[in-house]
This record gives structure tokens, sequence and C-alpha cells, in this order.
């Protein structure tokens, strides 16, 4: 499993200038009676925490070694206890704010590692500036203070997993392997660095080098249940389904309540075809489930097994029910995410533009959401809803989304924003019959492969035949879990989706 956690991420190449470590002597982070010290003689080689309590400082080393293999809810929970052990404990908040799904907790925790900053050790500052000023909304600036921190500890192997982790979570990774890979310079057997390796090569459909790295990876963990986790989604992308069960089973054989590995079971048989397979292994997946935005996050993928059935009846009352109890329950994102879901796949314009008002009235109704994730999902609704008003001939109204979604785009180098804003820019140029320029715009969003059977269309009205080919092929030999991919893959088999009337009974 990969952390599920760029814009033009201009100041990441300062990373370039960080000098390159050439030992490492162990993770010695606790400085007692909330001080810290660093020696005069040059870096410290590990970012220090700053606690006054050895039991809240154990119960964060744990944390991190749960969070590096994986273990991401006991991670959560190690950070949380730890801020309860010892409440000025500012590193402790600022991990749990990163990687709580709870938005409650999350900004609360936000918060509390900024009142505590000052009481801090410097790394630990940055980092709480890192965290915070991103999931605010200054994506430029978080990276800047990211940028600084590892440049304070360039012999800290683990603060440039963190750091490249995070930087894959938001397509940075190009500068993820940078960081990797200084981090091998300091321990070649260093086995996160390997795991997240493996997938930037599968990112790139280079699975030779994908496996080799992950032959490594599970030789050094023999008896955790990641690396045979990872095996299998690595296989998946692959096109390996029936190697991918088998690694699935043989992490749920290492450790039954590694719940990624059964939703990766699911994953796979959906994108065999055998829908029915993959609702019972959700199923599962979902009733072993602790975390209740993990829950949603699953019931969602099991109803993307009734649209690739083209049963869209069920499909929306599967995500109608996922946003009504997610709305009750104030996990906003999650209400959004269902909502937009019905829209990008209804056939009726006017019932998918009313969705996305919804989805997007739903991203403001606690406060509680980080604006990273708030503006990341308006993005992606605001794209959808003007792509809908230009098909319904609504163009003036269209337009107006776009700007919207401009604006947002200027105020926020999101790479995540940025995309769906050149996606958007491509299709408004294409529904104008404009395949010429539109070309630059979807060529810059090219994670999305939705946009990328748009591409392929404009590449073969622009006669470049060859380009519009190899598209096609990488839509079809792409294996994503995902409604995009689930839809886009329909479409190049000249099978587009076509959803009947949206359920009257809503």
């Amino acid at each position: 499993m990969l952390r599920r956690i760029s814009a033009v991420l201009v100041v990441v190449t300062s990373l370039m200038a960080v000098r390159q470590a050439v030992a490492h002597e162990g993770h010695k982070p606790v400085v007692k009676n909330a001080k810290t010290t660093q020696a005069k003689t040059g870096p410290v080689k590990s970012m220090p925490v700053t606690t006054s309590s050895v039991k809240a400082r154990d119960l964060y080393q744990r944390a991190l070694q749960d969070y590096e293999l994986l273990y991401l809810e006991r991670a959560t929970i190690g950070w949380r206890a730890a801020t309860k052990e010892d409440p000025q404990f500012a590193a402790a908040f600022a991990m749990l704010a990163m990687n709580s799904r709870d938005p409650e907790e999350g900004r609360n925790a936000r918060e509390r590692a900024k009142e505590l900053a000052a009481k801090a050790s410097p790394g630990e500052r940055l980092m709480i500036n890192w965290i915070a000023t991103v999931q605010e909304g200054n994506f430029l600036a978080g990276i800047a203070a990211m940028n600084d921190m590892i440049a304070m500890f360039p012999r800290d192997k683990h603060v440039y997993y963190i750091a490249a982790n995070w930087l894959m979570g938001v397509q940075g990774n190009e500068q993820a392997h940078h960081l990797l890979h200084r981090a091998l310079d300091i321990d070649p057997d260093f086995a996160p660095a390997l795991n997240n390796l493996a997938y930037l090569h599968a990112r790139n459909r280079e699975f030779t080098e994908a496996l080799q790295s992950m032959d490594r990876y599970a030789a050094l963990l023999p008896k955790e249940p990641n690396p045979q986790d990872s095996y299998g989604e690595i296989l998946r992308m692959a096109g390996q389904f029936d190697r991918a069960l088998e690694h699935y089973r043989a992490a749920l054989a290492i450790d039954a309540s590694f719940n990624t590995s059964q939703v990766g079971l699911g994953d796979t048989y959906a994108l065999m075809g055998d829908q029915e397979r993959a609702r019972q292994e959700y199923d599962k997946a979902i009733a072993n489930e602790p975390n209740q935005a993990n829950r949603f996050d699953y019931r969602m993928q099991k109803a993307i097994t009734w649209v690739r059935e083209k049963n869209y009846v069920e499909a929306d009352r599967q995500l109608w029910r996922i946003s009504v109890e997610a709305h009750a329950q104030s996990y906003e994102l999650q209400e959004a995410q269902a909502l937009r879901r019905m829209a990008q796949y209804g056939s009726d314009d006017q019932q998918a533009l009313e969705h996305l008002i919804s989805a997007e009235d739903a991203l403001t109704h606690r406060h509680n959401l980080a604006a990273s994730d708030r503006d990341e999902e308006r993005a992606q609704t605001l794209r959808l809803r003007a792509a809908r008003l230009m098909q319904s001939g609504k163009s003036d109204d269209a337009q107006a989304a776009f700007t919207q979604l401009e604006q947002l785009a200027s105020e926020n180098r999101d790479r995540v924003i940025q995309e769906c804003w050149h996606g958007a820019a491509g299709e408004m140029l294409a529904a104008k019959g404009n395949f010429k320029e539109a070309i630059a715009e979807l060529e810059e969003d090219q994670d999305n492969p939705e946009t990328l059977v748009l591409l392929a269309r404009a590449y073969k009205e622009t006669g470049a035949i060859e380009k519009s080919r190899a598209i096609e092929d990488r839509v079809r030999t792409t294996n994503l879990p995902s409604l995009e991919q689930a839809l886009a893959a329909g479409a190049i088999r000249g099978k587009a989706v076509q959803a009947p009337e949206p359920v009257a009974a809503r």
C-alpha cells in the first residue's frame, strides 16, 4: 500500500540544493524536560521532538514506525495517545493533523499544533508550518517550510520519507523520487523508501523496475503484510490480476486485520469484471473497518461496481445513502464526493447540475474541512459543472463556472486544482471545435483518464493519429479501480456510459 493522502511545484526545485547525506546513526529524537539541543559542530542527524513525557515520546516513535509500515489507523491512534499523554506535544498534534481522517479532529489538532509551535524546536516549528500552511490552502508557502525542514536535517531518512510520501499524494513524483533516493543514500535498506520507489516506477508504467524494488522490499520485511499488499497493488496495475489476488491473500494471511488488502481483493475483482465477487470483498472490508471515513470510501468503491454493470439506479441509491449518512456525521468531503460521482455518470444534465450544487454546498456545512481538501474537491466540482453546462447549451453559465475555477487555480498552486483548471480549459476549447489549442491544455491533465479520452479525440481531429492511438492504448491498459477509469474505459471501447433518469424518489 502507498500512503493515500503539483501545482507547479516551483519551490520544490530548491530540494536539489540539499546536501547529500553520507551517514545515519539512528533516530534519536527525544529531548527531556521539554528542551532540545543541537551539536555545535554541524546539523543533528535526526529531528528532535519536544516533550517532557518519556511515555509520550515512545508513543510518538511507535506511531512513526507504524506509519512507515503502513499501519495507518494504528499510527493515528498512537499520535492521538501521545497528545493525551502530553497535551503540550506540538509535533504529535502536527502528525495527528496530517493523518487523521476525522475532519473535526484534524482541525483541532492543526490549531493546537500552531498554538504550541513557539515552545517546540526549530525543526518541529518548520514541520508544523509546512503541515498547517498547506492544509490552510497556501501551497507554495507550505512547500517552502518543508524544504527548510529537509535542509535542517539532511541526514534524517525519516524526514525524507514523510516529505516524499506527502509529495506523492499531491503528484509531486519527480521531487519525491529525489527525496527517496536521498533516504536510500543514508540507508540502502530503508524499506519504506523502497516501497514508495516501486510505486513511482509503476506510475510511470515501469513495471519491471517496480517489481525489482518490491522484491527488495519484501525480502527486508518478510513478516509484515504491507510488502505483500504493495506487491498485489503493483501487479494489479500491471494487469496481472491472478498474481495480485495471491499477494493480497498472502498479506491477509500475515495479518487478517490489514484491511487495505481486503479492499485490494475487491478492487481487483472489479477490474477483472466480476462485480458480484467484488461487492462481497468490499462488504468484508466495510464490516472490518474501524475508520468511518474509510468505510465511506469503501462503500463508494462498491457503488462503482453498479456503474460498471450499468445499473445506475442501484449506484444512485448507494451513493445517495452515503451522502445522507456522511452529512449526518459531518464528513463533508465524503458527502460531496458521493454527490459529485452521481453527477459524473448521470445522463440528465439538470439532475447532474443539482447534484453538483449540493456537492459544493456540502463542503461548507460545518467548516471543519482543511482548506486543501475543500479546494481540491471544489475544483473537481466546478470542472464538472462547466462541462455539464456547456453540454446542455448554457455556454454563458459554463464560462461563469470556469471563471470560478480559474480564480481558485490562481490562488492555489495545488496540482489537483491546476490539473482541473487545465482540463476544464481543454474541454471548453474542444466543445467549441478548437482542438488544436485544446491539446496543450489537456496534456497538462494526464492523471485523469477521462481527460485522456478527450485528448485522444483531439489528437485524432488534428491528424495526430499515432498519438491518438497511443493514448487510447494507455487508457485500455491502465488498471485503476476509479470511477473515472471505468467511464474512460467504456468510452474508449465505444460504449460510453449512458445512464437512465436518476432515481425519482430522492
